[in-house]
């Protein structure tokens, strides 16, 4: 062997052992952890009926950081659960009073108006950084354009105490027949002309649309908050669709490596919010909520 074969066969031993020494101390395969808090959706809690603190208690029991509670509740009973619980408040749900945005009459839309702007100032006081407002909704009395129209101009009415406050307007991707595509859904965002508007998207709600993953990229830096749901496109055709939501997490139809893969490329870190529409029978709620808990660790280590 000649002294360039010798230095070449040496300095490749020397890259093999090294690259052995790097896999065997498990500096290559580790998986770096993202920065996604676990939240849950007050109103898709498991046991409607129990008091509001013992909700929050639960829930911090099975491991979520945080917790989205409607709007319109007594807000210093709010505060005493989320402070007695150590459960923080990242987002607040407008329901379905926002749908009102998109209604014919001026008294209705005026509801809706005041419906956002209630969540706005709950949200203020309970330190959540946005809310989830539902954009409106088309049927047959309310036209595609029409309610593009109206919400725009209703939302824009909140819009300044939203800047005021500090706390952004998340619209929300719901079966509201509005808002169809991704494209649209930036467009209009962006037509407020104002960061205090953005997007809270919600994973599950997409699936009968597309593919979750691709909105994501599109939607980007206006994503805000995510609501963790998933949805069975075989149970859809079998038997409509609402049946669809009716599924475990991780036995549906949303390709979570995708989506977690689409959200490290736009950087997104923050919260995951669960909003999980099936509810198995005779589980106990505290049960119910851990199952869920680990389900979404699964899902952020994809």
């Amino acid at each position: 062997m000649n002294r360039r074969q010798f230095l070449k066969t040496s300095t490749a031993a020397i890259g093999l052992a090294s690259f052995s020494s790097t896999l065997l101390s498990g500096v290559e395969t580790t998986v770096k952890k993202r920065d996604l808090k676990k939240g849950y959706m007050l109103n898709a809690f498991p046991g409607k009926e129990l008091p509001l603190l013992q909700k929050f208690k639960m829930l911090k029991a099975a491991g979520y950081d945080g917790v989205e509670p409607s709007s319109h509740l007594d807000q210093d009973e709010v505060l005493r659960a989320r402070d007695e619980s150590g459960l923080l408040i990242p987002s607040v749900s407008c329901g379905h009073d926002s749908r009102a945005l998109s209604q014919a009459t001026a008294d209705e839309r005026a509801k809706g108006v005041e419906g956002v702007k209630q969540t706005l100032r709950d949200a203020k006081r309970y330190g959540a950084s946005s809310i989830l407002v539902v954009p409106g909704d088309v049927s047959k009395e309310t036209s595609y354009a029409d309610a593009y129209q109206r919400v725009q101009t209703e939302l824009r009415k909140a819009v300044p105490l939203a800047e005021e406050l500090g706390v952004k307007i998340a619209l929300e991707n719901v079966w509201n027949h509005f808002l169809l595509s991704p494209l649209e859904a930036a467009r209009f965002v962006d037509e407020f002309n104002s960061p205090a508007v953005g997007w809270h998207f919600d994973v599950g709600n997409v699936i009968f649309l597309g593919q979750p993953e691709q909105w994501i990229r599109i939607l980007g830096k206006r994503i805000q908050k995510l609501h963790i749901k998933e949805y069975s496109r075989k149970k859809l055709n079998e038997r409509g669709w609402r049946a669809g939501f009716n599924v475990e997490y991780l036995e549906g139809d949303n390709d979570w490596p995708a989506v977690m893969k689409a959200l490290d490329e736009i950087s997104y870190h923050g919260w995951g919010i669960a909003e999980p529409a099936w509810r198995p029978e005779g589980v106990e709620p505290a049960v119910r909520l851990k199952q869920i808990a680990e389900k979404m660790d699964q899902i952020f280590a994809m």
